[in-house]
């Protein structure tokens, strides 16, 4: 059945304490802070983009292999994220040849264009994929947070018309109703996130600014407090969309759920604090025989630590991948 009822995830003591759901927000920070990055070798390649933007990639092609893993990061995250080279890593422990990719303005250097990336703009993942497809039999897509937003978009919105080569995907710790996450990131308890994100928003826009003069205003920015202004002002505006109301809507992943077509796992906690009431799609995995949603009582956002080497959602990810059958490539 497509809605998992139960999850193999039990967090390390020292990360279950469940004091009034604050074991949510230790299982979110601490391994955010205090992860060790795992090491393995990355070759950067930077392609344009057809609207004369670019974007970088970060290869590992040690093994050669004829499977490719794509991961997708989070907000204001990069490749050389822990949770992306931890899950990196993992495939590469498993044979695959692996592709971390950056979205626009992430990789350390601002993007030409005034236009950002957003939380549905999957146009970028899908010109990755044509671009890194070559001689790959199965392609997989991982998404982390809004990357698994922007992987699950890209799926359910082309449906059938995905690359031939994708075997499947999975994706954690998804915002996939946009507006139900900004409401549950405004409350007090958690500032600290917002806080974090914001500050690094609030550099972008000062950038673009600078590179665009008479086009950004900075007026109002450090006051901003949260994701309804931000995204109100500058993402949307920045992006064709009319409002944030407009943008959360048009660019939330879950609306496209009944049109995905290859195995593909979502992956959310239940004391995620990033994450509202509707970003627990369980009518649409009821719904979608090859979505199946996985909701583990504790994890946090983008935890999932246990007590070892490799994080739950890295053997997870491959333990799902590895169990569906291959993909006849046309």
């Amino acid at each position: 059945m497509p809605l998992l009822t139960s999850s193999s995830y039990k967090p390390p003591n020292y990360l279950g304490l469940g004091f009034g759901g604050a074991d949510g927000h230790l299982q979110t920070i601490l391994p955010a802070l205090f992860r060790r990055v795992p090491r393995i070798t990355r070759e950067r390649e930077r392609i344009e983009t057809s609207d004369r933007d670019f974007l970088d990639l970060d290869w590992n092609r040690d093994h050669h292999s004829e499977s490719l893993v794509i991961i997708t990061h989070g907000l204001e995250g990069n490749s050389s994220n822990a949770s992306i080279q931890g899950m990196a890593a993992a495939f590469h422990r498993a044979g695959w040849d692996t592709l971390a990719w950056n979205l626009r303005g992430c990789s350390g250097e601002q993007n030409r264009l005034l236009r950002t990336y957003h939380s549905g703009s999957w146009e970028d993942l899908q010109s990755v994929i044509s671009h890194s497809a070559g001689e790959y039999k199965s392609i997989a897509l991982i998404g982390f947070s809004i990357g698994g937003n922007i992987t699950l978009k890209y799926l359910g919105d082309l449906g059938a018309s995905i690359h031939p080569r994708i075997r499947g995907a999975v994706a954690f710790s998804v915002p996939c109703d946009l507006a139900s996450s900004a409401r549950a990131l405004e409350s007090r308890i958690n500032r600290i996130y917002m806080n974090h994100f914001l500050r690094d928003l609030r550099r972008k826009i000062r950038e673009k600014a600078t590179a665009f003069p008479g086009s950004v205003s900075t007026e109002g920015l450090d006051q901003m407090r949260t994701f309804r202004e931000f995204d109100g002002t500058y993402t949307a505006p920045l992006n064709g969309f009319r409002s944030a109301e407009d943008y959360w809507a048009r660019a939330s992943s879950k609306p496209s759920l009944s049109g995905i077509t290859v195995p593909t796992l979502l992956v959310n906690a239940l004391n995620d604090p990033f994450l509202g009431p509707e970003c627990f799609p369980r009518d649409e995995a009821k719904a979608n025989s090859h979505l199946h949603l996985e909701l583990p009582t504790s994890g946090g956002h983008l935890g999932f630590p246990i007590q070892g080497h490799e994080y739950w959602s890295e053997s997870r990810a491959v333990e799902f991948l590895f169990a569906q059958p291959e993909r006849i490539c046309k």
